[in-house]
């Protein structure tokens, strides 16, 4: 198997984000963003993938989380597409529920390189630490769009720390399984020939 892995970064006015990824990892992580709740989530969404994972961040957190937690997407989004490559071989589609106590969430992906995102479900409370809880949404969002993702998200709950964590759960158990070689497949999963 080749090398799937990335180091991308991404520099604004707004915050100076590095990420490595290997998505063939062990589920290692590194995080720092200054925003605790989004660190604990990326630490849990590398260790429920097996992603290896580093992400330092300086954003503008004295506005508030939304660019950090954007322009990471954004960057982690970049970076599973640049390690992926031109995906032969991969699953390509896959679809996980995860239960956290009272809440679940479900994620169906495709691994398309045809960007949508679709969402169902709300928080149930506004935020959770120094998350904002909608950040939660507009993470997936960003990384569906930046990753190439066709990407639907279900939520339910009572309590939004349990709601976003299932969420982060299940993405990362989706994209685990969507990402795997197929050995029988020696191209991609697709009658296009690309993807």
């Amino acid at each position: 198997m080749s090398d799937r892995t990335a180091a991308v970064t991404r520099e604004t006015a707004e915050t100076d984000i590095d990420v490595t990824l290997d998505v063939d990892g062990d589920g290692d992580a590194t995080v720092e963003t200054g925003v605790g709740f989004f660190d604990h989530m990326l630490e849990s969404f590398a260790k429920h993938g097996l992603f290896d994972l580093t992400v330092r961040c300086d954003g503008d957190l004295e506005i508030d989380d939304h660019h950090t937690v954007e322009d990471v997407a954004i960057t982690l989004g970049d970076a599973i597409a640049e390690a992926l490559g031109d995906k032969r071989a991969i699953e390509r589609f896959a679809d996980r529920k995860v239960p956290l106590d009272e809440a679940v969430a479900g994620v169906v992906v495709d691994v398309s390189g045809r960007p949508l995102f679709e969402f169902d479900g709300e928080f149930s409370q506004s935020s959770v630490g120094d998350m904002t809880s909608h950040m939660a949404k507009h993470f997936a969002r960003s990384l569906a769009m930046n990753a190439g993702l066709t990407l639907h998200v279900e939520v339910s709950g009572e309590n939004a720390h349990h709601e976003i964590e299932a969420m982060f759960k299940s993405l990362a158990r989706a994209l685990d399984d969507a990402t795997r070689i197929d050995e029988r497949r020696g191209d991609v999963a697709s009658t296009k020939g690309q993807l």
